[in-house]
This record gives C-alpha cells, structure tokens and sequence, in this order.
C-alpha cells in the first residue's frame, strides 16, 4: 500500500501544521476501509507529510493490529498507535471514507450480490436467532424490496457505510425499519446514530458491533424507542454506557461484549438511578476484564434483570450478597437480583465450591454456565457434572444442558453416597461443613450410614458394591472393538483401570487416556489423576468410559 521506508532526517514539527483534513474530505479521526476491502477497517491519525518522501501521506491505525510500526519513522513519532505494529502510512487513493446508509441499502437489497453476501444475508427470528433469508426465493424478496417501505428488517456488516443521510431521505426510503445491523461499519459519531434513530421511529434492535465510537457521549434524545443494543466490541466504558442510560428508556437487552471492561460504575451511585435500566432483562458482559464480582453486585438491585452473561472474565470467587456486602440493601424493599435466572460464568478463574453453594440462594435462579472454570475441570482439582448437579438444588439447566429428573436423581445419590466414603477418614462435621445439602440429600433418600463390619476395612466394605462399566474404544488406531461391560469395585483407581483396558482390549504399547461419558452432558470428561477412585470422578453404576490413545510408548 504504498508504505514510505524509513530514512535519515531532521525534526518534521514545522511541517505538522499541514496536518488535520486533506483536499479530499478525510479527517483525523475519521473511520476508513482499504479501497477494496471493507473488512480492512482502521483510524485515520494523520494527514500531512513524511519526511524524505513527496505528496501527502495518510497514517492509519488499524483495528486488526497489522500495520509496520506505532506511527514514529526514523525517529519522529507523527502519531501514537494503539499498538508497536499497528499503524502504517497510505496514500489517499488506497484509502475509502464508506458509503452512506442508503447506497449500502441499495447494494445490499437490489444490487447484485456476492456469494459472501448472500451467506450473511439474514432477519432477525421472534427469538432474537439469526435466520438465513432462502435464495430459492430470492427473485420474490428483490420484487418485494423494489418498495423499500415494506422493509422491516435489515442487515449490512462491512458494507463501509461511513456517513448518514438526512432523516427525511431515511424516512421517505425504509420508514418501516425495526431491526437494523450495521457490525463492521465505519462509523464513529454518536450523533450520526442518533440522527438514524430519530429517522427510523419504528426501530426497536440495532447492533452497532465493531464500530469504534467516539468517547463523548452527547444528548441522544431518539435512542428512547431502542429496546435491544449491540455494541460488542465498540471501546466503549462503563461510564458511557451509563450515560446512554440516561437515554434508553426502552432497554431490555444490551450487549457490551469485547470492550475490556474492568469496573462497572462507582459504587456511591445508585443504578436504579439510571432510569434506562430499570427496563433491562438482559445484560451482555462477556469477553471483558472483570476481576472482582464486587463490580458485579453493583448490579445487584436491576429488579428486572433476568439473564447476566459473565463469559470470559477474570472472576475468581462468587457470593450472594447480604446486608453489609452490598450498600443500601438496608431498605427490605430490594432483595438482590431478585429476577435473576440466567447466570452465565464460564470461561473465569473460579475454583471453590462455596461460590458453587452460594449459587443456591439466588432466588430464581435455574440456568448457570460454570464450564472452563477450574472448580469444573476435573484434570485441575475440580469435580464432575453430577457433583454440580448434586451441589445446586434448583438449577435446571447447566452449562448449556438441560438436568433431567433422572440425571438429578442419580446425581444426588451417587453424591451422597461420595460423601459418606468421604466421611470414613475425614472428620464430619467437617464433611457437613463443606457440603451443605449433603444431610438434605441423605434424608430425602433414605440412605442408611455405612456402617463397617468388625475386621473388615473401609475399602473392602466399600468394594462390596460392584458398579458396572462400559468400556468402549475409540483410538484409531486400535480397530474395531466391540464394547465391554465389567463390574468393578468403585475404589478401582483411573491407573488401576488403565492397566485393565491394556488387558481387556489386549493393547501392548499405547499410552492410554481415559474419558467419563456422563449422561446429559455434551463433552466426556478427561480422567486425567490416575490416583482418583471411579467413585471420586463419578462413575457411577452403567456408567460409560471411552478408551483413547495418547501416544506410543518408547
């Protein structure tokens, strides 16, 4: 793209007066494409010369980070990029400002489009799910769109719209629009959105991701009819977002994914106060930087919060919060994330069962995500799907799988009966301590105490009840083997039963791996502590165990 090399030189400062906007409209600031390329989005950050080099060069701060340097050449820093590699210089002619909204529209809906575009051709469902508009009738859709004002659904990502036109010509064109995507754009002007609001009255979902917007956030009277906002990775703050708050009167869904987040807002402030909120039932915090859930109960009064989505943060602990945790829970009034029934927390740094436990007195709680956590993983000290199912008394749906009435019921046996093993070599009242539904549990069931026979140890009492296991072998290279059933005692370790398979299946020379197919659950789990007793992983009676190879041995 026509990159100046880096050459000797003096100090160009008398030259940065030429520097703001060039003949041809760009500005500093200004959101630009690569001619040809709409998904090659950057920033403009200069305009003017380059030292050694003729004509006006422009220096671009890409979004994808992929650019020659951070914007210093020969030791003159023209300007500062986000990243050591991310900015470059351009001509102007490699260079586009976008299109305006209504040019995209007409590419989009009566030009003729790519395979590429067709692929992302979709409206909105009833459940907010994207759904592929069928080409097989496509002829009818463009007859029908040759009327735009039946138009009511929209989506243009990277199309490189850049600008919008005036609210009349948007409103004489699709006065219908309600649902609006416009992902991957070049826009940055919080006006320039509220200038299309207030055009399209009708418009309730717009999902404005990947568009940078600007820090300011002016007065946005017409964003009061919005009821879904998406601005994922948009580098927006927390202290914008209240001040959109002040605005979105109508929210029920916003999506702030991917805008590295830290803290919410400061806690002196009240966000019932924020009067956008007090609308909202679901709040998208996924793929930030929240570390402490202190940030988190500073939502705790939203009463008509119903999903929260935690995703990919830095969480380590979790708790309900009570009187002296949460500031102003004094008035009775308020009972914490009272509507609350979605939690989604996978992908944190959560280790500890009482943050498991704490999760049980959310009061509406049914739907949690702790998968890729390490209190999940059993290869990293954590425990397994019926431990989970067992620990959460009125959870429903875990990590994304619905709990069965059987799944439930089994769980909460075998979790019993693990804790009375457990109990054998560990003080009681300290088991009762760690496992607060475990006296719960045992009554519901009616499951008698162990009580071992005089000259008969723990283990063999134990063992007297043989589980029945399904071993099944999946290498590739171990050929077709037809499943084995075998009874075993549940104290049989992860080792023990890896020397087993090595007979059973007669495998000489293979490192195996051994993985616990729960039921209900989407992924087998990795036996990876060859020291843990079957019972202790929660293989259960019937339970399935796939045999795997890791590699050969030496």
């Amino acid at each position: 793209m026509g990159e100046p090399p880096e050459s000797a030189g003096a100090s160009l400062h008398q030259m940065f007066e030429r520097v703001g906007k060039n003949e041809l409209g760009l500005c500093i600031g200004q959101r630009v494409h690569v001619a040809g390329n709409r998904r090659r989005i950057g920033t403009v950050r200069y305009i003017g010369p380059v030292e050694g080099h003729t004509g006006e060069w422009i220096g671009v701060d890409w979004d994808d980070g992929d650019g020659k340097h951070d914007g210093r050449v020969n030791g003159v820093q023209y300007f500062r990029a986000t990243n050591e590699q991310s900015a470059s210089f351009v001509r102007l002619k490699n260079l586009s400002g976008g299109i305006s909204l209504l040019e995209a529209l007409y590419l989009r809906y009566r030009g003729e489009s790519t395979k590429q575009e067709e692929d992302e051709m979709y409206v909105f469902s009833s459940s907010k799910r994207r759904v592929s508009i069928q080409l097989v009738g496509k002829s009818k859709i463009e007859e029908k769109l040759k009327h735009f004002e039946d138009l009511n659904s929209a989506s243009m990502p990277y199309f490189g719209v850049g600008s919008i036109n005036t609210s009349q010509e948007i409103r004489n064109v699709v006065p219908n629009l309600k649902e609006l995507d416009l992902t991957g754009n070049l826009l940055s002007s919080w006006q320039d959105i509220n200038s299309l609001c207030e055009a399209l009255p009708s418009l309730e979902n717009l999902n404005l991701t990947n568009n940078l917007l600007e820090a300011d956030v002016p007065e946005l009277p017409s964003f009061s009819n919005i009821r879904i906002l998406v601005l994922n990775n948009c580098g927006v703050t927390w202290k914008q977002v209240e001040r959109l708050g002040q605005y979105l009167h109508a929210v029920e869904e916003l999506h702030l994914m991917g805008n590295k987040m830290t803290l919410l807002l400061p806690s002196e402030l009240d966000i019932t106060n924020i009067k956008g909120f007090n609308s909202l039932r679901l709040l998208n915090l996924e793929n930030n930087c929240i570390c402490s859930w202190e940030e988190v109960l500073k939502l705790a009064k939203l009463r008509r919060l119903e999903q929260l989505h935690l995703n990919k943060n830095k969480l380590t602990h979790i708790f309900y919060p009570t009187n002296r945790s949460l500031p102003g829970l004094q008035d009775t009034c308020y009972v914490p994330f009272e509507k609350l029934e979605c939690l989604l927390l996978g992908s944190n740094q959560i280790d500890d069962l009482a943050s498991v436990d704490s999760l049980n007195c959310f009061p509406n709680l049914v739907d949690v995500r702790l998968s890729e956590n390490p209190i999940a993983d059993t290869t990293k000290g954590g425990v397994s799907r019926f431990v989970l199912v067992a620990r959460f008394a009125k959870v429903k749906i875990l990590n994304g799988s619905e709990i069965s009435i059987r799944e439930r019921k089994e769980s909460e046996i075998r979790y019993v009966r693990l804790v009375m093993a457990m109990m054998q070599a560990t003080d009681p009242q300290e088991i009762k301590l760690q496992h607060p539904r475990f006296a719960e549990l045992k009554s519901l069931y009616e499951i008698d105490d162990e009580k071992p026979s005089a000259g008969v140890s723990v283990p063999q009492k134990m063992s007297a009840g043989l589980i029945s296991i399904t071993l099944i072998c999946v290498g590739a290279s171990m050929g077709e083997r037809q499943p084995l059933a075998k009874k075993l005692p549940p104290t049989t370790t992860v080792g023990r039963l890896k020397v087993l398979c090595e007979s059973f299946f007669k495998l000489k020379g293979v490192k195996l791996r051994l993985f616990l197919q729960e039921k209900d659950s989407p992924l087998p789990t990795l036996l990876g502590d060859d020291t843990i007793p079957l019972m202790n992983v929660g293989a259960g009676n019937e339970a399935t165990v796939l045999v795997d190879e890791g590699n050969y041995l030496v």
